[in-house]
């Protein structure tokens, strides 16, 4: 037999082997119950420290999410269960829900209208960045190849929660946050699908270039059509529900479900997720839904995406140690450079490029975008989830764990002052009085179309919809007035050289990517010819590229 199933028991009287068992079952119970009494105060002490950080946050004007690695840093002594990063969990249920809800927010006709510069950011740019990156810390730690490539991958993903944070407090253009929130979208999956390249070229010797790049190419249109798949399902019966509490068990299920069944399916969960996402956002929430239904999703995911982000950044501020970040302060300073390196050669020439196809991203963005590469979560997890067969492992999360301490603290204090500085969004007067009259005729033509679907299915009857009609439309009236006269007066300004001063370039590029659109469905069912529609689309095009959005 062999030893390990040698096991010696100890001799017990048959009339002590219950008692004794029923003691042992009580201690373990007991423990295990200390166990989950101390997790929960443990929570109970991370939520009341994530609501001082918000209020303070506010106040001292730093941004959120850096307040809370702080907050972290501070109290890590007093919880009273030590509780620590896990990947698993990051990866298999934060990340999943942190994608589903910026997807779900997304439109995708503002993704189309900036396609362009999100895929050479989110594609080659995690390529570039990556590359560089590994190279400067391949020769400047003396590493091998796989642990540098590992390091540069982990290295080349952008946390977008504290550049979108800072969005938030900031007017900035709006063309400029669709970037900066779809390059979030998709960079994410890149650069897992290639760092689990990296790891099997690890794990079985080598992979040639032809065959990793085969194998990303299958990997994102598998996940793609998985996303797709679900997405497309989920909507159908998003549309034939009407129960709030149904359809938000159902996009948590989709969010969770399509990252596990592309995981299994050996494809992108991350990319079917967010697919899954746009898919949900943009088909199955249409007006189809009910406007309480669609007010209630986006409610809840809005939430759930802060209280994920609230405790990942709580967590990540727990398992920075201080004392280990001043130990490998020179690697730390290295790795800090060689990603802002990475991201500096991945930003500027990329989106050079783009200015002969598309229109041209302001310099002024293209700095955002460059000093926005802050480092997060994802990139504390993957460190974590390197096998124990990488040499190195213990430095390589050592250096990650103080870049992520770095990059929160000093990036992340320093970005919107830097921002701020630059005056990307000073609207006009009549911008933004444009703004808020077209907010309030939004808002009211809203209701009153909800009042038409009342007073069709008999909810409201006839005189009280009259009634409350008429008090919307009064406020529809005093709107329109209004954006007819600030309209006449942006007329004459024109004429005196001003560009847009009540912001109707967005409007007009919103009907041209609409009959745009128009075209290319009548093209596809054979309705016009290619030769008929082929001139018009060039018009289009030409007037597309001459707008410039706020």
């Amino acid at each position: 037999m062999p030893s390990c199933y040698l096991i010696s028991y100890p001799t017990v009287s048959p009339l002590l082997a219950g008692p004794l068992l029923t003691v042992d079952a009580a201690e373990l119970g007991l423990q295990a119950e200390s166990s989950i009494a101390a997790y929960v105060s443990s929570g109970i002490v991370l939520l009341l420290v994530a609501t001082a950080v918000a209020l303070l946050s506010r106040r001292l004007g730093v941004p959120y999410v850096t307040g809370l690695v702080l907050a972290g840093l501070a109290i890590t002594d007093f919880l009273p269960q030590s509780i620590g990063l896990d990947s698993s969990l990051i990866l298999n249920l934060f990340l999943p829900i942190l994608l589903f809800e910026a997807a779900i927010n997304t439109d995708i006709s503002r993704l189309r209208s900036t396609v362009k510069p999100i895929v050479l950011l989110a594609g080659p740019g995690v390529l570039v960045a990556a590359g560089v990156t590994a190279t400067i810390l391949r020769f400047g730690l003396r590493l091998d190849w796989i642990p540098a490539l590992l390091l540069g991958t982990i290295l080349a993903i952008t946390d977008t929660v504290s550049v979108i944070a800072v969005f938030k407090e900031i007017t900035v253009p709006s063309r400029l946050i669709t970037i900066v929130e779809g390059e979030s979208l998709f960079n994410d999956g890149v650069a897992l699908v290639l760092f689990n390249l990296i790891l099997l070229s690890h794990l079985t010797g080598s992979v040639s270039f032809p065959e990793g790049l085969q194998q990303m190419v299958v990997v994102i249109a598998g996940g793609t059509l998985v996303g797709l798949a679900l997405g497309y399902l989920s909507a159908g019966l998003l549309a034939r529900s009407d129960d709030n509490l149904s359809s938000i068990l159902l996009t948590v299920a989709l969010a969770l479900g399509a990252y596990q069944v592309g995981h299994w399916l050996e494809v992108s969960g991350v990319v079917a997720v967010v697919v899954a996402g746009l898919m949900v956002g943009n088909v199955g929430l249409s007006r189809r839904v009910s406007a309480s239904n669609r007010v209630t999703l986006y409610s809840f995911w809005e939430y759930a995406g802060f209280g994920v982000n609230t405790f990942i950044f709580l967590l990540v501020g727990l398992e920075l140690k201080a004392v280990a970040f001043w130990q490998t302060l020179p690697a730390v300073l290295l790795a800090v450079l060689a990603y802002q390196v990475g991201r500096l050669l991945a930003v500027y020439p990329l989106l050079a490029l783009v200015r002969r196809v598309d229109r041209p991203v302001p310099l002024r963005w293209q700095h955002v975008l460059f000093l926005g590469n802050i480092k997060g979560s994802l990139s504390m997890a993957l460190a974590l989830s390197l096998p124990l067969t990488i040499s190195g492992r213990s430095n390589l999360i050592a250096i990650v764990f103080g870049t992520v301490l770095f990059s929160l603290v000093v990036q992340g204090l320093s970005l919107p002052w830097i921002v701020k500085r630059m005056r990307l969004g000073v609207a006009s007067p009549a911008r933004q009085q444009t703004e808020t009259l077209r907010a309030q005729l939004i808002a009211a033509k809203a209701a009153q179309d909800e009042l038409e679907s009342m007073l069709r299915t008999g909810v409201l009857p006839k005189s009280i919809y009259e009634e409350m009609r008429s008090m919307y439309q009064v406020q529809v009236a005093r709107a329109e007035r209004a954006l007819r006269d600030l309209y006449d007066r942006w007329a004459v300004e024109v004429t005196t050289g001003q560009r847009d001063p009540a912001g109707l370039d967005a409007i007009r590029k919103r009907l041209l990517l609409v009959e745009k659109g128009a075209l290319s469905e009548a093209l596809r069912r054979g309705i016009v010819s290619e030769t008929g529609a082929k001139e018009r689309l060039q018009q289009i095009d030409e007037k597309i590229l001459l707008l410039e959005e706020d």
